[in-house]
Order: C-alpha cells, then sequence, then structure tokens
C-alpha cells in the first residue's frame, strides 16, 4: 500500500461525515449556541495534536539544536503560525480556538465548561485527572481521550496522520457545509463565526491542507507499516468524528422540558 491509497480507502467514511444530517439540523440561534459549546473541545484538542507535532519535529528546547528534519520542521511550523497566532476579523492577534471562543461570545454561547477545562490543567492536573472531574457527554470524552491516545504514542506519522485525515484534511467541508445551511434572523449577528469558519476554509483549503498532506507522506517514508498505522488510526478518528456527531445530534434533538 502506497500514501496515495489512503484518501480514497477513507472516503466511505468521509462521505459519512459530509452528508451527516446535523448540518441542517442547525438553524437556529439556540442550535449554534449548542453546537459550538460541545463542538469547542474538537477545536481545542487540535491544537494539543498540533503542538505535539512541533515539539517532535523541530526544536523547542534551550538550548537549541538542529531538528535533522528541516523540511518537515518548516511545514509543521509554517502550520503552527496560522493556527496559534492568526488575524481574527479585527486584525488582533489570536489562535483559531480563540477565535472560536470570541465567535462563541458574540453569540451568547456559554464557555464555562471549556474555560473549567483549562483552569484545571493551568493548575497542574493531567488531562485524564481534568476528564474524570469535568461532567462531559460521552461523545465528546471519546473523542478527547482518543486525541490524547493518539499523542501518547509519539509516532510522527500517526500524529500527523490523525491531524491531516481525521480533522485538518476534513475542515473545509465541515464548515461549508453548515454555512450553507444556516437560516438565522438578519437581526443575529453572525461576523465572528462566519469569519472563523471563512478563515478556516481559506487557510486549511488552500495552505495547511497541502502542507499536512506533505508532512504525512514524508513522515511515512513509503513505509508499508507506517502508511498500514497511519491508515487505521485515521479511520478511527473520522469514526470517532462521527461520533460526536452523533453524539452532538442526538442531545440537540432531545426534547426541552418544561
Amino acid at each position: 500500500m502506497m500514501i496515495v491509497d489512503i484518501k480514497p480507502k477513507l472516503l466511505p467514511l468521509r462521505k459519512k461525515l459530509q452528508e451527516h444530517k446535523i448540518y441542517k439540523s442547525i438553524k437556529s440561534i439556540e442550535d449554534i449556541r449548542f453546537f459550538m459549546e460541545q463542538h469547542v473541545f474538537a477545536v481545542w484538542d487540535f491544537m494539543s495534536l498540533l503542538k505535539q507535532l512541533q515539539n517532535q519535529l523541530s526544536c523547542t528546547k534551550v538550548p537549541w539544536l538542529p531538528s535533522g528534519n528541516p523540511e518537515d520542521a518548516r511545514l509543521i511550523n509554517e502550520i503552527v503560525w496560522g493556527e496559534e497566532s492568526d488575524l481574527n476579523r479585527k486584525g488582533i492577534a489570536m489562535s483559531h480556538f480563540e477565535m472560536y471562543l470570541e465567535s462563541m461570545q458574540s453569540l451568547g454561547a456559554s464557555t464555562e465548561t471549556i474555560n473549567e477545562l483549562q483552569h484545571r490543567l493551568e493548575k497542574g492536573q493531567t488531562i485524564d485527572q481534568a476528564l474524570e472531574e469535568i461532567n462531559l457527554p460521552q461523545h465528546i470524552l471519546s473523542f478527547l481521550r482518543f486525541t490524547f491516545e493518539v499523542i501518547s504514542t509519539k509516532k510522527n506519522h500517526i500524529i500527523a496522520a490523525v491531524f491531516t485525515f481525521g480533522r485538518e484534511d476534513l475542515i473545509p467541508d465541515m464548515f461549508v457545509e453548515i454555512i450553507k445551511n444556516l437560516m438565522i434572523p438578519e437581526e443575529v449577528d453572525l461576523s465572528d463565526l462566519i469569519y472563523y469558519f471563512e478563515r478556516h476554509i481559506e487557510v486549511d483549503a488552500d495552505e495547511h491542507g497541502p502542507m499536512a498532506l506533505k508532512m504525512v507522506s514524508n513522515l511515512c517514508e513509503n513505509d508499508v507499516d507506517k502508511i498500514s498505522e497511519a491508515l487505521a488510526y485515521s479511520k478511527e478518528a473520522l469514526e470517532l468524528r462521527i461520533g460526536l456527531w452523533d453524539g452532538i445530534l442526538k442531545d440537540l434533538e432531545k426534547p426541552i422540558l418544561a
């Protein structure tokens, strides 16, 4: 099996995601708030995949030493630069995660739970401890635990594959579907959210996506075993994304008790 075989083998799962019912179920401002309050955890943990790759592919220690892998160091550092220090619609430098929080706040969505997670981690809790003590739905817990399981492998080709095929390469399609189906009253200001979506589409489709694909190809080194591992973990990442969407949709459709 070659690296070019990975994307075709993922097509059935990608198609299932692209046709997921959740996109057409997000219709009201309440729906958007609810979706964002759960989806924000996937926006956050994406950055941990990214930073683990940066730590392993470039030198982030002092004294500095050459990484021995300058092409992949360049690729990951360029992606980090865009994801961690982009400009919001007002020209203020911030990460895409912070842009997402900004758009949540502008729409009145709660950031309480994601803030609690960050607070616990800042206080020194491990990710496992924090997840044990925060009341999160199982579909979010499963998604996050898989992410940190991938990170714990410390295998560059696996982390890069999940980052690329399970997250980065998928983002433009997902966000286009959400934007296409928004039906919100004119008085609701979606400026921050639309900017976030459009920025992701622009950057990920045109820049980060191709760079991430190149990085995976480099790291797999045409090694059959590495390519097989990359494919297996990418499939699981997509299956868990489907599980995340299923879980959010199920909660979204629950009747509100008076």
